[in-house]
């Protein structure tokens, strides 16, 4: 019997742990373990069937700590990641954020099998003197709908693993 896929999800998550709450909350699905990126020795990547990669994003790009994290990985070939994100703002069409980091990981080989995203307390400037925005995200709805992406992945794994066994 072939083991149990294992899953990892790296992240990096800023003082209002916005991030965290969505990445633990994927990780009870997966069964997966959740660290940062200063945590986890890069070569240990090759060990896991399927890696997340998320943080907060800060000034349209995700968190530098993840960003620079990405760029020390090894190469790999053809394994399997998602990304997420928290943001005080939409993703936008003509600027995705995400892109700061698929881009990084497809050119190490990682392939991308989905992304997930929600909107999370944002206290940027000019935002702070009021509190900032977004209060309150991720709420159970966000959380909820993390749970279903995380499902979704949980089923996708399946089938990759199984075509994995087919060849």
């Amino acid at each position: 019997m072939k083991p149990k896929p294992k899953s990892l999800i790296v992240c990096a998550s800023g003082p209002h742990r916005n991030t965290r709450k969505i990445a633990e909350t994927i990780a009870t699905v997966l069964d997966a373990e959740v660290t940062t990126p200063d945590l986890i020795d890069p070569a240990r990547i090759a060990e896991y069937d399927l890696v997340g990669f998320g943080s907060g994003i800060y000034m349209g790009k995700h968190h530098h700590q993840l960003l620079s994290f990405v760029a020390s990985l090894p190469n790999v070939n053809s394994h399997r990641a998602f990304v997420f994100a928290t943001s005080g703002f939409a993703d936008s069409p003509l600027n995705r954020f995400s892109r700061s980091l698929t881009v990084p990981l497809n050119s190490k080989g990682f392939e991308i099998s989905d992304g997930f995203s929600c909107r999370a307390k944002d206290t940027f400037f000019p935002f702070s003197p009021f509190g900032g925005i977004r209060k309150g995200h991720p709420d159970d709805a966000d959380l909820q709908r993390a749970r279903l992406f995380a499902e979704q992945l949980k089923t996708t794994q399946k089938s990759w693993n199984s075509i994995g066994d087919m060849q």
